[in-house]
């Protein structure tokens, strides 16, 4: 057997063993430091096999079935159907690539982590590795009951991690209010897996989807696949199932938000789309165009949401959330083009995001190291003594506009592109403008706390209880093990914006995932088919996206000037700050409301989908 063979399992086996030792360990407080090495080494290492399944699933998919137990034809009951009886991880390039990132953003955290905490508790090195093999394990499962269970571990780990700070109040409820709402999703989805069960007999996501191709689209299907989806859009933050994100963000640890925003969130949508192209495009044939709506639409109000509540933050980790929040629905829009440019797009743009978010938070990490806050207000003008973090904080400013050449860039241009030729002129004016948002209110933040530029922001509830996340006391000085992680995530964000094998590889890996026949073959036939013969549209952002992306950095930093140059008293009473006003009492931080919505969202995102596809 070849090395690369045993990749997929030893992958997160190697997390989540080396995470029980640490589990055990943790206490004897004088080998603190070599776990933490250990950790680091961990994480490192599971980074590396993963960049190795990501070069070697360039030609197709790395299949492994544990215990041998491979596909097999004349299963009494379906004797010409070939049934998948174990169970396999199904290694493509998209999954191998969010399983990278996952690992590229928790050995930067971990790195981070090393001199961050003032008295740190035992298991947070445990947590993390045991969320890493979750993330990892995600990507790479091919059975939906699995795709289940490595969701729930991965909420178990993000839950324990929310409320680290166990003893303070705002983490407790940050956590039930994440867990509350996310397990709610979870249970949606073993549902919806219980109901495909029940048609098709069948876990394998690859079975499912040939099951489901000879038959007719019918009501069961239909509310399979909806809640399935519902489930996994929780943990995306869409629209109106977001509400968990900021309150979650606001009281975690800060190097655990570089991986709720980073990864986390990006998941869910990875397995929106995992779920649907392996399981149920087949069988909604011609009625894919409602789902198509459906996501576009949604993509749009979460975009278009997140902005909003994006610039009008003084909670820095908010802030960020909601930015995380307003790229989660531009990757929708994206995903709903169903084109390989689209979709390729995607991943590019995901990558980009992720990498630069994770500096953002880090960089937000700082601060609240060395000046114990993240609120605007109360930093004002206090990071004029950390120059280099303040010109690293604008640049991934820009970066998350989408300033060339950063990977953001490349993503949302090539999104544009995949816009325009699916017959969606308008929907670069919307990438535009929520990328100058959510870039300018970054900037805005830089300049008030770097520079002390213009007037010091009015206080609001959010900025009075910015002190929920106090793991650290105020410093002198900021070890380098903090600044290193900041500034290399932001600098490998620019070189793959440089890359234009990263642009023809994400499109080809978004040929294959959009073709289930060519999936179903390599999984269950183990003949892997040629990739689809399929015009890719464009192989590089052009000379339009450059300018778009421009125009979104200046966008970006007129949005950021503006609040600093103009005093904000007296405006308080307009009739948009009024409305905002109302806007943010939804984020009530009550887990009845946020069900709530749940449910009536559920709905509305049902009776739509039925309507139009079972007429």
């Amino acid at each position: 057997m070849r090395i690369v063979d045993a990749l997929p399992p030893v992958a997160p086996t190697l997390a989540l063993l080396i995470a029980a030792v640490m589990g055990t360990l943790a206490k004897l407080e004088r080998w603190r430091r070599a776990l933490q090495l250990l950790a680091i080494v961990t994480a490192a290492s599971v980074t590396a096999m993963c960049v190795v399944l990501l070069v070697h699933t360039g030609d197709g998919v790395e299949v492994h079935w544990f215990g041998g137990w491979t596909p097999r034809s004349g299963v009494a009951g379906a004797p010409s159907r070939i049934h998948a009886i174990g169970i396999d991880f199904a290694v493509d390039p998209l999954g191998a690539g969010m399983a990278t990132l996952a690992g590229v953003l928790v050995t930067a955290a971990l790195v981070f982590s090393w001199r961050y905490f003032e008295q740190e508790a035992a298991f947070f090195e445990a947590l993390m590795l045991g969320f890493l093999a979750a993330m990892v394990a995600f990507s790479f499962t091919g059975d939906i009951f699995d795709l289940f269970v490595f969701f729930e571990l991965m909420g178990v780990c993000a839950y324990a991690l929310t409320a680290y700070r166990v003893e303070d109040r705002g983490p407790i409820q940050g956590a039930l209010n994440f867990a509350v709402t996310n397990s709610v999703g979870a249970y949606l989805m073993l549902a919806g897996i219980g109901l495909v069960y029940a048609r098709t007999g069948a876990l394998n996501m690859a079975e499912i989807g040939e099951a489901l191709a000879g038959r007719p689209l019918d009501g069961l299907v239909v509310v399979s696949f909806l809640i399935i989806a519902v489930g996994l859009m929780v943990k995306a933050s869409i629209v109106p199932f977001q509400f968990w994100l900021a309150d979650a963000h606001a009281v975690a640890p800060t190097p655990v938000c570089v991986l709720f925003s980073g990864v986390m969130v990006e998941l869910g949508l990875y397995g929106v789309v995992r779920v649907w192209w392996s399981c149920f495009a087949p069988a909604f044939g011609a009625h894919a165009t409602v789902v198509k709506g459906v996501w576009l639409g949604l993509g749009i109000s979460t975009t278009l949401v997140g902005a909003l509540f994006c610039i009008v933050q003084h909670h820095i980790k908010r802030l960020l959330a909601y930015s995380t929040m307003a790229h989660a629905g531009m990757f929708l829009c994206g995903i709903a083009l169903f084109t390989p440019l689209g979709l390729g797009a995607v991943g590019v743009y995901v990558l980009g995001h992720g990498l630069v978010k994770g500096s953002l938070f880090l960089g937000s990490g700082l601060l609240l190291h060395r000046f114990r806050s993240v609120s605007e207000r109360a930093l004002f003008g206090r990071g004029r003594v950390l120059p280099l973090a303040g010109v690293l904080w604008s640049i991934a400013a820009l970066a998350l506009a989408g300033l060339p050449p950063f990977a953001t860039y490349a993503g949302k241009g090539l999104m544009e592109d995949a816009s325009i030729h699916a017959g969606l002129p308008w929907l670069p004016a919307v990438l535009v403008v929520a990328s100058a948002l959510t870039g300018g209110a970054v900037l805005r933040v830089g300049l008030r706390v770097f520079l002390g530029l213009g007037h010091q922001p009015p206080d609001d509830a959010t900025s009075r209880h910015a002190g929920f996340e106090e793991e650290t006391g105020e410093e002198q000085h900021t070890p380098v093990t903090m600044w290193v992680p900041v500034a290399a995530l932001l600098a490998a964000c620019c070189a793959a914006g440089l890359l234009p094998a990263l642009f023809d590889g994400a499109q080809t890996a978004a040929a294959r995932l959009l073709d289930p026949l060519a999936y179903g073959h390599a999984i269950l036939a183990g003949t892997p088919s040629p990739v689809p013969a399929v015009h890719l549209e464009s192989t590089a952002p052009t000379l339009f996206d450059a300018g778009t992306g421009a125009a979104a950095a200046v966008g970006a930093v007129i949005v950021g000037v503006v609040p600093c140059a103009v005093r904000v008293e007296g405006r308080a009473r307009s009739a948009p700050a009024r409305w905002l006003r109302r806007l943010r009492h939804l984020q009530s931080g009550d887990v009845r409301d946020y069900l709530t919505w749940l449910v009536l969202g559920a709905g509305i995102v049902g009776a739509v989908l039925a309507l139009g596809a079972m007429r």
